[in-house]
């Protein structure tokens, strides 16, 4: 248990920004698990499926729940995942 003045602001803080983050995740995550299921149906993914995804992952990126790369990676793979299942 926190014991200082700081210390208990500290863990306010942190408690804010749990759940913030995790409203982040849970949005990008509901987004690309979308794109997901429509590329394993082998319907095609509409532009606008692909953009909230992306959307999504870039504003986790930009707030610091995700890092820039790891973002840029799944950005990748979706893209990747949805030509070839426009095929």
């Amino acid at each position: 248990m926190a014991i200082t003045k700081s210390a208990k602001k500290a863990l306010r803080v942190s408690d804010r920004k749990t759940v913030i983050n995790d409203r982040i995740k849970k949005t990008f995550k509901e987004a690309v698990k979308s794109v997901r299921s429509k590329v394993a149906k082998k319907v095609e993914v509409s532009v606008t499926d692909l953009s909230a995804a992306f959307k999504a992952l870039d504003k986790a990126a930009k707030r610091g729940t995700i890092k820039k790369g790891n973002a840029d990676r799944k950005k990748s793979r979706l893209a990747k995942a949805a030509a070839k299942s426009a095929k």
